[in-house]
Protein backbone atom coordinates (compact mmCIF):
# COMPACT_ATOMS: atom_id res chain seq x y z
CA UNK A 1 0.00 0.00 0.00
CA UNK A 2 1.22 3.75 -0.85
CA UNK A 3 1.69 5.90 1.57
CA UNK A 4 0.24 9.26 0.80
CA UNK A 5 1.74 12.76 1.47
CA UNK A 6 -0.45 15.47 2.35
CA UNK A 7 -1.74 16.55 -1.29
CA UNK A 8 -2.79 12.94 -1.47
CA UNK A 9 -0.63 12.31 -3.93
CA UNK A 10 1.43 8.82 -3.68
CA UNK A 11 4.65 9.61 -2.10
CA UNK A 12 6.24 6.88 -4.29
CA UNK A 13 9.71 7.06 -2.97
CA UNK A 14 8.49 6.43 0.72
CA UNK A 15 6.66 3.55 -0.86
CA UNK A 16 9.94 2.12 -2.33
CA UNK A 17 11.95 3.17 0.72
CA UNK A 18 12.38 0.11 3.68
CA UNK A 19 9.64 1.17 6.29
CA UNK A 20 12.92 1.34 9.05
CA UNK A 21 14.19 4.34 7.10
CA UNK A 22 10.89 6.05 6.72
CA UNK A 23 10.75 5.53 10.47
CA UNK A 24 14.07 6.67 11.13
CA UNK A 25 13.45 9.88 8.48
CA UNK A 26 9.96 10.72 10.55
CA UNK A 27 11.92 10.58 14.39
CA UNK A 28 14.07 12.96 12.88
CA UNK A 29 11.65 15.26 11.61
CA UNK A 30 10.13 14.37 15.40
CA UNK A 31 13.24 15.33 17.18
CA UNK A 32 13.88 18.66 15.23
CA UNK A 33 10.61 20.06 15.36
CA UNK A 34 10.87 19.01 19.41
CA UNK A 35 13.85 20.66 19.71
CA UNK A 36 13.02 23.83 18.00
CA UNK A 37 10.15 24.08 19.83
CA UNK A 38 12.04 24.97 23.18
CA UNK A 39 14.25 27.55 20.85
CA UNK A 40 13.74 31.61 20.51
CA UNK A 41 11.72 32.68 17.45
CA UNK A 42 14.70 33.52 15.65
CA UNK A 43 16.35 30.18 15.80
CA UNK A 44 13.40 28.45 14.31
CA UNK A 45 13.08 31.33 11.42
CA UNK A 46 17.54 30.40 11.03
CA UNK A 47 16.08 26.75 10.93
CA UNK A 48 13.12 27.16 8.10
CA UNK A 49 15.60 28.97 5.80
CA UNK A 50 18.37 25.84 6.28
CA UNK A 51 14.99 23.55 5.29
CA UNK A 52 14.27 26.23 2.53
CA UNK A 53 17.74 25.75 0.80
CA UNK A 54 17.47 21.64 1.72
CA UNK A 55 17.49 19.48 -1.35
CA UNK A 56 15.36 16.92 -1.76
CA UNK A 57 15.86 13.51 -3.27
CA UNK A 58 14.21 14.70 -7.00
CA UNK A 59 16.72 17.33 -7.30
CA UNK A 60 19.64 15.26 -6.05
CA UNK A 61 19.28 12.64 -8.15
CA UNK A 62 18.53 15.07 -11.08
CA UNK A 63 21.69 17.00 -10.43
CA UNK A 64 23.37 13.37 -10.33
CA UNK A 65 21.88 11.90 -13.15
CA UNK A 66 22.75 15.02 -15.77
CA UNK A 67 26.30 15.20 -13.96
CA UNK A 68 27.20 11.83 -14.75
CA UNK A 69 25.49 12.28 -18.22
CA UNK A 70 27.18 15.45 -19.44
CA UNK A 71 30.90 14.13 -18.24
CA UNK A 72 30.27 10.81 -20.13
CA UNK A 73 29.63 12.31 -23.09
CA UNK A 74 32.08 15.18 -23.34
CA UNK A 75 34.72 12.47 -22.14
CA UNK A 76 33.25 9.97 -24.70
CA UNK A 77 33.43 13.10 -27.38
CA UNK A 78 37.50 14.11 -26.14
CA UNK A 79 38.64 10.82 -24.81
CA UNK A 80 37.22 7.26 -25.47
CA UNK A 81 34.12 6.47 -27.11
CA UNK A 82 33.57 4.11 -24.24
CA UNK A 83 32.79 6.74 -22.16
CA UNK A 84 29.81 6.91 -23.91
CA UNK A 85 28.37 4.28 -22.01
CA UNK A 86 27.95 6.36 -19.00
CA UNK A 87 25.11 8.27 -19.90
CA UNK A 88 23.77 5.04 -21.48
CA UNK A 89 23.62 3.81 -18.29
CA UNK A 90 22.43 6.79 -15.70
CA UNK A 91 19.48 7.93 -18.20
CA UNK A 92 17.64 4.68 -17.59
CA UNK A 93 17.95 4.69 -13.99
CA UNK A 94 16.28 8.44 -14.05
CA UNK A 95 13.48 7.35 -16.53
CA UNK A 96 13.26 4.33 -14.23
CA UNK A 97 12.59 6.45 -11.24
CA UNK A 98 10.62 8.93 -12.76
CA UNK A 99 8.16 6.14 -13.82
CA UNK A 100 8.62 3.80 -10.41
CA UNK A 101 9.63 6.28 -7.98
CA UNK A 102 13.01 4.04 -7.47
CA UNK A 103 16.04 3.54 -9.14
CA UNK A 104 19.38 2.02 -7.46
CA UNK A 105 20.60 5.08 -5.54
CA UNK A 106 17.77 5.80 -4.27
CA UNK A 107 18.01 3.07 -1.18
CA UNK A 108 21.79 4.88 -0.75
CA UNK A 109 20.52 8.24 -0.97
CA UNK A 110 17.92 7.13 1.81
CA UNK A 111 19.92 6.00 4.64
CA UNK A 112 22.52 8.62 4.05
CA UNK A 113 19.31 10.47 5.19
CA UNK A 114 17.84 12.72 1.79
CA UNK A 115 14.48 13.26 2.02
CA UNK A 116 11.60 13.79 -0.10
CA UNK A 117 9.97 17.39 -0.54
CA UNK A 118 6.98 16.38 1.57
CA UNK A 119 9.19 15.34 4.19
CA UNK A 120 11.10 18.24 4.30
CA UNK A 121 8.31 20.66 4.04
CA UNK A 122 6.71 18.71 7.17
CA UNK A 123 9.48 19.91 9.26
CA UNK A 124 9.64 23.26 7.96
CA UNK A 125 5.48 23.84 8.62
CA UNK A 126 5.33 22.68 11.92
CA UNK A 127 8.02 24.89 12.70
CA UNK A 128 5.87 27.99 10.92
CA UNK A 129 3.18 26.38 13.27
CA UNK A 130 5.17 27.19 15.96
CA UNK A 131 6.47 30.30 15.35
CA UNK A 132 3.01 31.35 14.77
CA UNK A 133 3.34 31.95 11.04
CA UNK A 134 -0.27 30.88 10.21
CA UNK A 135 -3.24 32.92 10.62
CA UNK A 136 -5.56 31.55 13.21
CA UNK A 137 -2.98 28.89 14.46
CA UNK A 138 -1.88 29.81 17.81
CA UNK A 139 2.43 29.74 17.70
CA UNK A 140 2.48 28.55 21.57
CA UNK A 141 0.36 24.72 21.66
CA UNK A 142 0.36 24.43 24.90
CA UNK A 143 1.36 20.39 23.37
CA UNK A 144 3.98 19.71 20.49
CA UNK A 145 1.99 16.80 19.92
CA UNK A 146 -0.71 18.78 18.46
CA UNK A 147 1.69 20.39 16.36
CA UNK A 148 3.59 16.89 14.99
CA UNK A 149 0.23 15.55 14.34
CA UNK A 150 -1.11 18.63 12.37
CA UNK A 151 1.86 17.96 9.81
CA UNK A 152 1.44 14.02 9.35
Amino acid sequence: MLEHNNNYEPDRVRANTAPEINQSIDKKIEKNVRYYSGQPREQIARRIRELDEEWDIERLLEAMASSLSLTGIMLGATVDRRWFLLPTVVLPFLLLHAIQGWCPPVPLLRRLGIRTRAEIDRERYALKALAGDFAGVEGNFGNIEQTLAAVK
